[in-house]
C-alpha cells in the first residue's frame, strides 16, 4: 500500500485536522475527527468514507486499514502516512491510536424520523457534557433506539470527546438538532408515550405505562428537566435513590430509562 508520507506538524492537512478540536472549525467545515481503526472500520461498513485518513507505520499492513484506504480513495479522500508524533498531536494524547480519520458530520431532520422504526427514541435538553452525550448515543445504539434528539443549546456530538465516548455509534444512530419551540410543536404528533424524569415525580420508572414508541425526554446535568418541558410529557417518573446519593449521572439515568421503555 502506497501513500504520501508527512513528517511535519506544519503540514496544512495536519494543521487542519488538529484544528477540528475546536468547535468553530468543526462548525465551519462540517467535519469531525474519529480515532482508532475499529471505529473507522465501523464507519466504512456503515457507508461513511473518510475525507482524510492518517495512519502510522505500525498499522500499514492491517487488512482493515486497507479497507479504510480504499473507501477514502473511492470518494476522493486524502490518505497520508504520518509519524507517531503527528498522531499524538492530532489526538492530543500521549498514547495515540494508530489511525485517525476525518469524516463529514451528518444530522437528521426532525421530520425525517419514523416513530415506527424503533421502540424508543431519546430527547436530551441542553445536555452539557460531551462524555455523557457520547455514552448516551452508544447506549441508544445498543438498545436499538431510533434516534437521539438534541433539544436547545447542547454540547457538540461531534466533539472529539463525544465521538470517543460513542465508540463508533455516532455513525449508527441518527442525531437530530432542534430548537425548543420546534420540538414542542413536533411532540404533539408523537404516537406513543412521552416520558420525562423528575426528582419530584410520584411514579417510579418501573411502574409507568410505556406506550411504544416511547419518547424519553431527559433534562441536563445541572437542572434536570425544566417545568416547560415536563409539561410536554404524558407522565413524569423518578428513579428511586436508596443510598446517600440524591441523583444519578445523566448517562446512567438515561440508560435506565431506555431499558425500562424497551423492556
Amino acid at each position: 500500500m502506497t501513500a504520501r508520507t508527512v513528517t511535519s506538524l506544519t503540514n496544512p492537512t495536519v494543521k487542519s485536522v488538529r484544528a477540528l478540536h475546536q468547535r468553530k472549525d468543526r462548525d465551519q467545515s462540517g467535519l469531525f475527527v474519529a480515532e482508532g481503526l475499529k471505529i473507522i472500520t465501523e464507519a466504512v461498513e456503515l457507508g461513511h468514507a473518510p475525507q482524510i485518513l492518517l495512519y502510522g507505520q505500525e498499522a500499514q499492513d492491517h487488512p482493515r486499514l486497507r479497507q479504510a484506504v480504499n473507501a477514502a480513495r473511492s470518494r476522493g479522500g486524502e490518505v497520508i502516512e504520518v509519524t507517531r508524533d503527528i498522531l499524538a498531536k492530532v489526538s492530543r494524547r500521549d498514547n495515540p491510536q494508530a489511525v485517525v480519520g476525518v469524516f463529514r458530520q451528518v444530522f437528521t431532520d426532525l421530520d425525517q424520523l419514523d416513530p415506527s422504526r424503533a421502540a424508543a427514541f431519546v430527547a436530551l435538553h441542553r445536555v452539557r457534557d460531551p462524555g455523557n452525550l457520547g455514552t448516551i448515543i452508544r447506549t441508544a445504539d445498543a438498545a436499538g433506539c431510533g434516534a437521539v434528539i438534541l433539544v436547545g443549546e447542547c454540547c457538540d456530538p461531534y466533539s472529539v470527546e463525544a465521538v470517543r465516548a460513542t465508540m463508533g455509534s455516532i455513525f449508527a444512530v441518527p442525531v437530530v438538532k432542534v430548537s425548543e419551540p420546534d420540538f414542542s410543536t413536533w411532540r404533539t404528533s408523537w404516537p406513543g408515550s412521552v416520558i420525562g424524569t423528575l426528582l419530584t415525580a410520584m411514579v417510579s420508572h418501573k411502574d409507568a405505562n410505556y406506550v411504544k414508541p416511547s419518547l424519553i425526554l431527559m433534562g441536563n446535568e445541572q437542572q434536570g428537566l425544566t417545568p416547560e418541558l415536563a409539561t410536554l410529557c404524558d407522565v413524569n417518573v423518578k428513579i428511586p435513590m436508596r443510598g446517600r446519593a440524591d441523583s444519578l449521572n445523566l448517562s446512567i439515568a438515561t440508560a435506565i430509562m431506555i431499558y425500562a421503555a424497551t423492556a
